[in-house]
């Protein structure tokens, strides 16, 4: 499962009657299920559909302190896998046949981009309220490492002791928006490099 962290003003709400626009029409559908903190919407392809094999995603969307944590499950992809292998196998038997299965081909190259496509709408919704992977000025606070108070973002030194805060100040992945620790080199949460 892939997760990335929002910070800012956004709702799991908002983030699932997105997702839902985006994804409730043609071959696919797209239920909410919760509302308020924790809201999942679930994506998966019409039953009986007229191309293309079935696929199914589930996306969960928690509020955290300032933002919102999106967590993107597994893509159920063994009906689009069988889709695509009996295009092969009819292939293989008539080429000329082919041109009868271009619609489930098409709509199973785009059922396998699911996951890319929820991740755009996502990225879109917190584009247009203005939320990303920096943390918020409130959470914005450098712990001094000697006496455990919290300090503006920027400060040379401790309000309460006086010792330099230079290597404690907080950032988050530029992938992800996970708060990682000064030292870090690769992500903890999505293991992609930490570039300084």
């Amino acid at each position: 499962m892939e997760q990335r962290i929002y910070h800012g003003e956004i709702s799991p709400d908002n983030i699932g009657r997105a997702l839902i626009a985006k994804f409730n029409h043609s071959n696919l559908r797209a239920q909410q299920l919760g509302s308020g903190n924790q809201v999942v919407v679930q994506i998966a392809t019409q039953p009986g559909a007229r191309s293309g094999g079935d696929t199914a995603l589930s996306v969960t969307i928690q509020k955290v302190p300032d933002g919102v944590a999106i967590q993107v499950g597994k893509q159920a992809w063994l009906g689009v896998a069988a889709s695509l292998g009996m295009s092969a196998f009819t292939a293989l038997r008539n080429p000329l046949a082919l041109l009868g299965r271009i619609d489930d081909i098409a709509q199973d190259i785009e059922n396998l981009s699911l996951n890319e496509k929820v991740w755009e709408v996502v990225d879109e919704i917190a584009r247009a309220t203005g939320t990303g992977f920096e943390l918020t000025e409130r959470f914005k606070r450098s712990v001094c490492p000697y006496c455990n108070t919290a300090n503006p973002v920027g400060e040379p030194a401790c309000i309460a002791c006086g010792a330099p805060l230079g290597d404690a100040q907080p950032s988050t992945c530029p992938n992800c928006g996970y708060v990682i620790k000064p030292g870090e080199h690769f992500c903890p949460n999505c293991g992609k490099p930490i570039t300084q």
